[in-house]
């Protein structure tokens, strides 16, 4: 039989994407009989995808989480209404500092304007002293705190003019409320920007929330300046205005938090997870999970925590030994003879009217605080107050190693637990007395 001769076409195809699940077939170049370049795809489905790229993280969805985009989308209407009611409070600063007047002099203006920046100063760094090292473990709830004293600055800018007399005071004080804001707004968002970047791309999805949020804030300044020119006037309109605008803010931002599921572990959320796994030997999601907890501040949700047991409230994390009471004191030192006789445990566990103090020893690595702290939980949980200590060692020697894998399973990070830092340790061993 005769051979035949087969002839073969080499192609070449151009794709178009970030990544390798999202690229789109742009082109395909073949040379026979002659060059052929045939492009598929409209230059106006390819302008537009530029310009949202421009918003969104390369590689999106795939490269964000799953709450990335329901978050992002009540923040940017959260962000809207406060630019927006920033005009109106701003505008009632300004008028109240004289602007307009023949009556007021530009270093008065210059001096009040200058005492309420330094009052903001000194106060976000007050904030940063006292609460820098907490942010980290609640920020679905600093979240709502930052939004909420930036509601209640902008408030006291809005009724500064109604008191001429406290004007500076009032100031002042809504100066130190919005500083607070910039320091737990800008804390817990590089907590939740970590959260959100699943493939190490954290600095590409702050710089495309920054587009987002520059967006945002140019329309919500030109609604602002319409809203402004015709409320002019008629103080009854822009209070109407401002209160609807800073109930609206207030509700995107709970919404806003309640779509995160975050999957570190604090104090609620590990105790959520546990009390559950105690009771079904399951363990929740982060989904489940962030249905199930409490974003709003203790003091704002009391109502609806009586009928809730929250274990976690119970356990003093990093107790120091001298503020112990004396009784406290006899047990720790029981305990840690005992701990340096058996396996060597990295923290001590006492109990003083329902709560249960946590020793950590200076050594402890944050898987040893991860342990104490769950450790604490499960003796918190048992009922029974004299057979406590012994019922909550049994469960960790049998449970915990699971509990731990299962927790992975799920999609839960257990390198370390989010809590407020363990500034007190101790130490412990025993001595020879002559």
């Amino acid at each position: 039989m005769g051979g035949k001769n087969f002839q073969s076409e080499v192609i070449l195809e151009e794709y178009n994407g970030s990544s390798s699940s999202e690229l789109r077939k742009t082109a395909i170049i073949s040379a026979s009989p002659s060059l052929l370049i045939q492009r598929s795809g409209s230059r106006f489905r390819l302008v537009w995808r530029r310009f949202f790229d421009a918003f969104v993280p390369e590689g999106f969805p795939s490269s964000v989480t799953p709450d990335y985009v329901p978050f992002q989308i009540w923040d940017s209407l959260q962000g809207l209404s406060t630019y927006i009611r920033t005009m109106l409070s701003t505008q009632a600063l300004l008028s109240a500092i004289g602007v307009g007047e023949q009556s007021a002099t530009v270093i008065g203006a210059t001096f009040q304007w200058f005492l309420r920046d330094l009052t903001g100063m000194l106060g976000g760094i007050l904030f940063t002293f006292y609460q820098g090292s907490n942010l980290d473990s609640n920020a679905k709830m600093w979240r709502l705190v930052a939004d909420f004293m930036n509601d209640l600055g902008m408030l006291m800018d809005l009724v500064s003019p109604l008191f001429p007399s406290a004007f500076m005071l009032i100031v002042c004080l809504g100066s130190l409320s919005r500083s607070f804001t910039g320091v737990a707004s800008g804390a817990t968002r590089a907590a939740l920007t970590q959260h959100f970047a699943l493939q190490n791309n954290a600095a590409d999805i702050s710089a495309k929330e920054g587009s987002q949020e520059t967006v945002a804030t140019m329309i919500g300044m030109a609604i602002g300046m319409l809203l402004a020119r015709i409320t002019m006037g008629c103080p009854l309109a822009i209070w109407l205005s401002f209160l609807s605008l800073t109930m609206f803010h207030m509700y995107a931002n709970y919404k806003a938090v309640c779509c995160l599921s975050l999957t570190s572990l604090n104090p609620q959320r590990c105790s959520i997870a546990l009390q559950h796994y105690i009771q079904t030997a399951e363990v929740l999601s982060p989904q489940q999970v962030s249905m199930m907890e409490h974003v709003l501040p203790a003091w704002a949700s009391s109502w609806s925590l009586r009928s809730i047991k929250l274990i976690h409230t119970r356990v003093r994390l990093g107790a120091r030994i001298s503020s112990l009471h004396h009784t406290e004191i006899k047990e720790l030192l029981h305990l840690a003879g005992a701990n340096n006789n058996d396996k060597q445990e990295k923290y001590l566990l006492v109990e003083r009217k329902e709560t249960i103090s946590v020793i950590v020893q200076k050594d402890a690595t944050a898987n040893d605080i991860f342990q104490s702290f769950v450790h604490a939980l499960v003796m918190a949980y048992v009922p029974d107050q004299e057979s406590r200590y012994f019922e909550s060692m049994s469960w960790m020697d049998k449970h915990y190693e699971c509990f731990i894998e299962k927790l992975k399973i799920s999609g839960w990070k257990t390198d370390r637990l989010l809590s407020p830092s363990v500034c007190w340790r101790a130490n412990w061993g025993s001595r020879k007395i002559d």
